[in-house]
Formats: structure tokens, sequence, C-alpha cells
């Protein structure tokens, strides 16, 4: 190691730091945060630092550097752009025997500033040692994605009952099995779900039982064969609600046979994996089955645990793999083996997706769940398309309508769509293109009203199709644009023209389809130039069907 990590205790210390600009703002927020009493030394001192130092604690001090300001630092810090200032500095704090660090110098550093990932009372630092900072940053933006905020919570809970825990489980070995089962179980999952006062209390329950068990175990233990107690410990605990037996030396071993599963219903987004969730990315993680959706694209799949089973469940219009009734058992048979289920939903598990429909069957057989939410294909589709979904001189509202009801049955509420002030967001609605735009101009619509197609939004072979209500249907016979795909209607599509900026693209020469790995439709002419090709088209169109999952009602969600 080139550098030592150590974690300095600068609450209620003197830091100086020379320097009144950026730089001498930015190492000022991170030390303030440490609670350390910061001295500002510059003739100069930035409004921004003023705001952020306004405590009595801190000291800002309108002068030229002197080395008397020096006496009681615990650090000092050079953020001044006048190397020569900086050496002294640096030659001076070296005399006085005060580490310091010359900022962007590292000759100049006795200790270096480590990106950091804060989970307070969990601090992580890294650091490249000065070689490479940005690389630094950005392991810690990776870190940042797999740690989630209730770490944190979750290490201040274990601080409040180590004294108690160590109270009451007499071994080291005990105390550590103890605390691997808080933070790999139940304890953990209600605290990163943001039940602090459920997980409090589940801890002391589990302590309770833990305690009582040693006690018994004691009392009746006294005379048992070692050796079969000794087996007994050597037995993995099970996560479970059940109590735990402890050894004649205090180590915990689990005697319920009766485990505990839980499932998580996770948005997985329109398909580019850098859409989803902190907390999505962490529960797929640690799934030991995944049920997936037609939607869900291989690049976010690939994402989940590597040794987790993955199901496929994914509905086409008319033909299901897997019917609802089916899945919601599957969720409900895979948690009572005790498993972690990841149900895996493309988009957003409660905007068309039946998530309240599995949630149901999983509280009726007290099933415990979480829900994640995604980035919906309305929102993906807006955004990737330069189509502001509301925009003040154009949409005051939106709407995302199914274009299909239960049992297949076609939308056809057109009256309620004539709103001129309102966006619409068609789902499933690429198929009935032909139906939906002739409903709508005879109930009144205009037949010049703008309206866009998005095929596989956010993803590298997204494709745009803009029109109007009267030529859409023949714009879409000519580029056939593939489905997963969704329509947007309203004045706000014709403002696609000029905020595009993703994957702007010529609509004949695309590239593969993820879905399913063919490629996307091309106008007929072009695909009967090989056989091989004509073959990936037909896989392309039955992967298209992959978009029209069923609609239990017509489902609208409206935002004003």
């Amino acid at each position: 190691m080139n550098t030592f990590p150590l974690f300095f205790k600068l609450e209620g210390r003197k830091v100086l730091i020379v320097g009144g600009g950026d730089v001498a703002l930015r190492k000022a927020d991170l030390l303030s945060r440490a609670g350390a009493c910061i001295t500002i030394l510059a003739p100069s001192i930035s409004h921004e630092i003023q705001a952020l130092l306004s405590d009595s604690k801190h000291e800002l001090i309108y002068e030229h550097y002197n080395k008397k300001y020096m006496t009681d630092s615990r650090v000092i810090i050079a953020g001044t752009d006048d190397e020569v200032l900086n050496h002294q500095i640096h030659a001076d704090a070296t005399t006085l025997n005060i580490p310091v660090n010359v900022v962007d110098t590292p000759n100049l550093c006795d200790f270096i500033f480590p990106a950091i990932v804060d989970r307070n009372p969990i601090v992580i630092g890294i650091s490249s040692n000065g070689k490479a900072p940005v690389l630094a940053r950005l392991l810690r933006a990776r870190l940042e994605t797999l740690i989630p905020q209730g770490y944190g919570k979750l290490a201040k809970l274990a601080g409040e009952f180590r004294g108690e825990v160590k109270a009451k489980i007499p071994t080291l070995t005990g105390r550590r099995q103890f605390w691997e089962r808080a933070f790999e179980g139940q304890v953990s999952e209600l605290m990163f779900a943001g039940n602090e006062t459920q997980a409090a209390a589940q801890l002391q329950t589990d302590l309770d039982s833990t305690a009582a068990q040693i006690v018994k175990n004691n009392s009746t233990s006294q005379h048992s064969d070692v050796s079969n107690v000794q087996a007994a410990s050597t037995t993995a605990p099970v996560l479970t609600g059940d109590s735990l037996t402890d050894n004649s030396h205090g180590n915990i071993v689990a005697t319920s046979t009766q485990p505990v599963g839980e499932v998580y219903i996770v948005g997985a987004g329109p398909g580019d994996p850098e859409l989803l969730t902190f907390k999505a990315l962490r529960l797929m993680q640690q799934a030991d089955i995944v049920y997936y959706d037609a939607l869900v694209s291989p690049q976010v799949l690939d994402l989940c645990r590597r040794d987790a089973d993955k199901v496929f469940v994914g509905k086409k219009r008319s033909n299901h793999a897997v019917a609802q009734l089916g899945i919601n058992e599957l969720l409900v048979n895979s948690a009572k083996e005790g498993r972690r289920v990841v149900r895996l939903k493309g988009g957003d598990p409660f905007i068309f997706g039946r998530g309240g429909e599995e949630i149901e069957s999983l509280r009726a057989h007290n099933v415990p769940y979480q829900v994640v939410p995604g980035i919906t294909a309305a929102n993906a589709a807006a955004s990737y398309a330069g189509i502001p979904l509301t925009h003040r001189d154009h949409s005051q509202s939106v709407r995302f309508v199914t274009g299909f009801l239960k049992a297949g049955a076609p939308n056809s509420n057109f009256k309620s769509f004539l709103n001129t002030d309102e966006t619409v967001v068609f789902y499933m609605g690429l198929h009935s293109l032909p139906r939906l735009t002739e409903g709508l101009i005879d109930a009144g619509r205009s037949s010049n009203t703008p309206i866009a197609i998005v095929s596989n939004a956010s993803m590298p072979n997204q494709q745009v199709l803009t029109g109007t209500l009267e030529t859409i249907v023949e714009l879409q016979e000519q580029n056939q644009l593939p489905t997963p795909a969704l329509l947007i209607m309203g004045d706000v599509v014709a403002l696609h023209h000029d905020l595009a900026w993703y994957n702007v693209q010529s609509l004949v020469n695309t590239e593969d389809n993820w879905l399913r790995g063919g490629t996307a439709a091309t106008p007929k002419d072009q695909l009967t130039e090989n056989s091989s090709r004509q073959q990936a088209h037909a896989l392309s169109m039955v992967a298209n069907l992959a978009e029209q999952k069923e609609s239990d009602s017509l489902e609208q969600l409206i935002i004003g």
C-alpha cells in the first residue's frame, strides 16, 4: 500500500483551510459533515463558504496567509492557486508536525481525500493514491448503487442494541451468528423498506427469543452429549421467525424448519439497465428465483444474481406462457419454500403491470412483499423521444390508457379522449392502430391531431414515427415499426422534431431487436434478400406480441 487508510475523528477539532474559493468550499463541505471546527484563511472568501460556515464554531479570517493560524490545527488544507504559497504552507505544517493536504498536488500531501460512500455511521473511502481520482469517483458511484441508504440506519440500530446483545449472548461466536442473521434477514429487509420501528421490534424479539433459548439450553443440556451439541452447532442458521437454540458454548443454531421467504415486485423499467433504481438492483442481486416478463430486456435480466433460477412467465396478446393465476401461485409457493422471490416486470408494476393483483394474492396467503416502482414505458418513450408529456403551452394533463380491456376486449371509450389540452398515451395500442384512429376521429377528435409511435423506447434501436390521426396508419404500414411500442397523442408530439435528442436514425436500417435477438421490422422488399433475414423477421414478429398484455379493466391514470 502506498498509503494506509485511516479515519480521523474531527468532531470539535480545528481544521485550517487556506483559500476562499471553490476548492476550499468543496473541502469545507466534506469536513463540516464530520463535525470539524473549520477556520478559513484568505483575503477573499466566497459567499457560498460564508453561507456554509455560518455557525459560530467556524471562523472566517480575511487575511493573507500567516503561519500563526496553524496553532492547534488537527489537519491543514492548502486550497490556493499560488504554487509558491502552497509549498510554503506544506513546509510550515511539516515543521509543526501537522498533517497537510495540498489539493491536487499528491507529492505535497500527507493524507489523501478519498471518494466517499457515506452511510453514516458506515463510511467507505476509495483512493487511487492521487493517480486516478476520477476513477475512484466512478468506483464510488458503482458502490452507491449497491449499498442502500438503509445500511446506515441498520448500523445505528445495531449500535443501540450492542450492549444488550453482549449481555444476553455470552460468547463472541454466538453474537456473530446473531448479528449475521439480523443483517441478512428480516430485520435488515424491514429497515431497507423504511419500517424502522418494525425493524427494531423484530430485532428485540429475535434477541429475547435467542436469550431465552440460551437459558433453556444451559439448564437442560448440562448432561447432554457434547458431540451432538457440537454437531448441531455446524447447522447453518435458517432465516425464520421461529425460536433458535444455543449449544453449551453459546453458539446459536436454528431448530425450526419453517422458513420465511419474501416476494419483491420489481419494476424493470423500459429496457435500458441504467434506468433501474438502486433498490431494484439490490433486490435483483439477492433473489433466489426470478419470474420475469416478456418485456424485461436481456440486459436487465443479466443484472440478476448469477446463480438465481430465472423463469419466464411472459404474456403475449393472445398467448400466455403462464396464466396470471398461475403466476400468483408460483410467487406464493416459492416464498413459502423460504426463497427470496423477484417478480421482474417491464415498466412499472402498478401501471398496466398487474402488480396489484399479485400482491392481493400474496396478502391473502400472508406472504411478505415489497413493491419497487420502475420507470414506466410512457415516461421513457416520451423522454427519449423528446416529447414532453406536459407543457404549459400545449398540455396541462396526461392520461395513460390501455388499448385493450379484460379478456382482450378493445378499449372504445373514444369520447373521453377529446380534450386537446391533454396528452393521451396508449399502451398496447399498436396492433389496433386503425381502430383507434378511426374511432377517435369519428368521436370528434381532429384528424390533424399529432400522434407518435415510439418503438423500443430507451434502447439502442429506438425508433420514432410521427404523423396525425389521419396519416399515422399509412405511415406505419410503410415503416413497420415493431413492438414493444406505444402511442402518444396530443399537441406535444409536434415538439419531437425540435427536442429529439436520443438515437435519431433512419426508420429503415435499424439495429437488432433486443427483445428476441431478431431484426427490427423493415420494408418488406428488403426482407426478401435472403432466407436468414426472413427468419429473423418472423422471430421478431412473434416477439412483437410480447407487449400485448391483457388488462382486467379500463385502467386510466390521470395526472392533472
